[in-house]
């Protein structure tokens, strides 16, 4: 199952965030700056993390420096981000014709005490540079840099990344909005309180990592078109729930991927130790009428005890 939450088509802190609580809502201002030809989008009800210790023993052991870096900055902007920030939402978008040409942007929702953050920048003696009517600040040491689009809405990132998010905003670039496959999946996932859309692309990357070796034969090949999209959703509210949909063109698809999960869990479940066993165990595989459903469920004492094995790890790095 964690394989779903490590490096698929994004970086691990993307969905390391999680937390516990009502569903993580993207706003129409949010979503109307996010760039059409998203890969993946993780959207992080972030204000209720610390309620959960699973879900900061997650995220503490997950996050990359840089990721921490950005922390430290927006602290030192004024931006409280335990207590102004509500939602995070991550995107992962392709910029040009190849596969690897991928930048990811981020968006902060809250309420944000926008005059004192920009009393601290001048203090502080930071220069906004304009791009078009948006003030962008960069923050020190991170390579980043951010920009309000109104008071409740914070972009981040990239300058590359943020500009393509100001120029969708902006209605320069086409965005999200216009994606009908994205914005259908999200329609069946965005009630949970961390959930994930991924477009085609992403969806294949995803389960050929997830895969492994089993990817390489000649059965994951004969299907690996026909992986449409796929949703998930996670919570850490009763123990820790995950669960997966694939979409294919078709139930022998589905039903060929899922064989294929199968015998790699099965793989797995052979050479691991007891925690690993435990959590493979408690993974449940199952296609019916072209989708693929993947349900994980556990403690939250099993959770983190499965953080420090060997299998986490190899996951995640």
């Amino acid at each position: 199952m964690l394989k779903f939450l490590a490096k698929t088509s994004v970086p691990a802190f993307l969905v390391a965030l999680t937390a516990a609580a009502p569903a993580a809502q993207l706003t129409g201002d949010a979503r109307a700056a996010i760039p059409h030809e998203v890969q993946q989008l993780v959207v992080i009800d972030y204000r209720a993390m610390q309620n959960s210790s699973a879900a900061m023993e997650l995220r503490d052991r997950v996050m990359p420096p840089d990721l921490k870096q950005f922390d430290e900055a927006i602290r030192k902007s004024g931006l409280n981000d335990n207590h102004d920030v509500d939602e995070l939402a991550f995107a992962l978008f392709r910029t040009g014709t190849s596969a690897d040409d991928l930048q990811t942007v981020g968006i902060a929702q809250g309420q944000f005490d926008v005059p004192d953050i920009m009393a601290t920048f001048r203090k502080q003696k930071v220069a906004a540079k304009l791009i078009r009517t948006n003030r962008v600040y960069p923050l020190a040491h991170t390579g980043m840099v951010l920009c309000f689009v109104d008071p409740s809405t914070m972009v981040f990132g990239s300058q590359e990344a943020v500009r393509a998010a100001l120029d969708v905003r902006d209605g320069n670039a086409p965005g999200m909005l216009t994606n009908g496959p994205i914005m259908a999946a999200m329609q069946s996932v965005d009630s949970a309180p961390l959930w994930s859309v991924l477009d085609k692309a992403g969806t294949q990357t995803m389960m050929k990592q997830v895969l492994g070796e089993a990817s390489s034969v000649t059965d994951f090949e004969s299907v690996r078109k026909r992986l449409d999209s796929s949703w998930y959703g996670m919570d850490f509210q009763h123990g820790v729930k995950f669960d997966l949909t694939i979409s294919t063109g078709d139930s022998f698809a589905a039903a060929t991927v899922s064989s294929l999960l199968s015998a790699a869990l099965l793989y797995k479940k052979m050479s691991g130790d007891d925690t690993e066993k435990a959590a493979l165990a408690a993974t449940d595989i199952t296609s019916n009428a072209g989708q693929l459903t993947v349900h994980f469920a556990t403690t939250d004492n099993d959770f983190n005890a499965l953080l420090k094995s060997s299998l986490f790890q190899s996951m995640v790095h």
